[in-house]
């Protein structure tokens, strides 16, 4: 069984648009993907220039080939081995399980493990720093009376912020309002690479004193140092990883320590087969597999059959809880 064709289809009007792909055997049996969002036009270029012409025309039979094939791939693209390309690839990636799981009329969760009896809790995951922090306590409140939400993740400082905050005192305020009126959940902040070490800490001890349990990507995700000092002074879980495609990159995370619990995105490192890596060497060091999914295009389904099918996933499945005017894109896909 070998790929005869790949076609891809574009919604290019959106800069947070989406791209899904779709292989087709010369058996004609078919799979769909998807490329991760955020510019995934240029993705697509890069799937039909760079990745399409050592796809096509190769057997995809067995599974256990997925990554050797994946590899080849990489390597032939050497000179370009940054995130365009692993987003591309995971747009191949996704669609040849999805083709896999077609066939054996299985979900794709069962062809890596036994996934029948698990359930998966989720935390509500907010984009937005441009809201107030009562705003965001009300609207958390909603989804709790109507969804039975247990779990929030909700954001501070500003995004590769210089230790600046989106504007002066949101942090401060907004970790114990969001502490206090939600006491019974738990609770996450995402930093999006926002501090120095310093800062970071400062800013973490407020979250311990707080309660909240998960603290992520505080510094830039690549001064890795940087977060090593903040994992190292703090009882709160640092995680990170989400922007990183390079599995050499994450074998560092992991081997030093450098956060608590590991973030690889699906689409972002390129596609299950890599993330499963990731997760399994995680495993291996006992370290905390929590995906990053930030946005409800398909990146949530892969992420929820990646961690129903590991033995180390964290409590939580990420859920976006923006609508479309953030995503204007997703509603309909």
């Amino acid at each position: 069984m070998k790929i005869s064709k790949i076609e891809t289809f574009t919604d290019s009007k959106f800069i947070k648009g989406v791209t899904l792909v779709k292989i087709t055997t010369d058996t004609d049996d078919i799979g769909w993907g998807q490329i991760s969002p955020y510019y995934s036009d240029i993705s697509t270029l890069v799937l039909h220039r760079q990745v399409a012409p050592f796809i096509i025309g190769k057997d995809i039979s067995n599974l256990k080939d997925l990554g050797n094939l994946l590899d080849i791939v990489y390597d032939k693209q050497h000179k370009f081995p940054g995130t365009f390309m692993c987003r591309a690839l995971g747009g191949i990636d996704t669609a040849i399980w999805d083709l896999h799981g077609r066939l054996k009329e299985k979900p794709v969760c069962d062809l890596i493990g036994n996934c029948k009896t698990k359930k998966i809790r989720v935390y509500g995951s907010s984009m937005k720093r441009q809201i107030t922090p009562k705003n965001e306590v009300e609207r958390f409140k909603k989804l709790v009376d109507e969804y039975g939400f247990t779990a929030f993740k909700f954001r501070i400082g500003s995004e590769v912020g210089r230790n600046r905050d989106e504007w002066e005192g949101r942090t401060e305020e907004i970790i114990p309002l969001i502490s206090k009126n939600f006491q019974s959940c738990d609770l996450l902040v995402d930093a999006n690479s926002c501090y120095t070490p310093s800062k970071a800490i400062e800013i973490g001890k407020i979250l311990e004193a707080n309660g909240i349990i998960h603290y992520e990507e505080p510094c830039p995700y690549w001064e890795h140092e940087w977060t090593k000092e903040v994992t190292d002074s703090l009882k709160i879980d640092v995680t990170g990883g989400e922007q990183d495609n390079s599995l050499t990159i994450f074998k560092k995370y992991i081997n030093e320590k450098i956060v608590n619990i590991i973030q690889p995105d699906v689409l972002y490192l390129g596609g299950i087969e890599r993330t499963l890596r990731v997760a399994m060497y995680a495993k291996q060091n006992n370290m905390i597999c929590t995906p990053h999914a930030a946005n409800m295009s398909l990146v949530t389904i892969f992420t929820l059959h990646l961690l129903a099918s590991i033995e180390n996933a964290g409590p939580y499945l990420e859920y976006s809880i923006e609508g479309e005017d953030f995503y204007p894109w997703q509603n309909n896909i």
